[in-house]
């Protein structure tokens, strides 16, 4: 009886923990296929889901957001938020958005986990034109 109980336990955690996105993700160099940098998303009072990066992996050319072109602008990488507004919907996040750094432009992104694998997808007129795949750091 104790096994099934635990298994039971030990199922329902995993399937918790299954569409979470919170915690520290690694991301790749769509160009190198190194690892980039460290982003940790993480839930606000509003409800919805951001990420920021923590730490860089790769040295960039320049320390500064010198390329967006919002209130992140000329920001510091380090801390940089660059997810805004996830909300959850099932086992998806949506609606929200993501900036890419190096070039300073936004895009619509839709985010879902897949094991230890976070399907990080960026869109344009309602398709996606990249995913990027994430890597959960422990």
């Amino acid at each position: 009886m104790k096994k099934i109980i635990f298994a039971f336990v030990a199922m329902l955690f995993a399937t918790l923990s299954y569409a979470q996105i919170e915690g520290k993700w690694k991301t790749i160099d769509d160009e190198t296929g190194k690892p980039k940098s460290i982003v940790e998303i993480f839930k606000k009072n509003d409800g919805k889901y951001y990420g920021k990066i923590t730490q860089l992996l790769i040295k960039p050319e320049n320390a500064n957001c010198v390329k967006c072109k919002d209130d992140r602008k000329n920001k510091p990488l380090i801390g940089l938020e660059i997810i805004r507004g996830l909300s959850k919907d099932g086992k998806e996040f949506v609606n929200g958005t993501i900036t890419n750094p190096k070039d300073g432009k936004s895009y619509k992104t839709e985010v879902v986990r897949e094991g230890n694998e976070l399907k990080v997808k960026a869109i344009v007129m309602g398709i996606a034109v990249k995913t990027q795949t994430w890597h959960k750091v422990n």
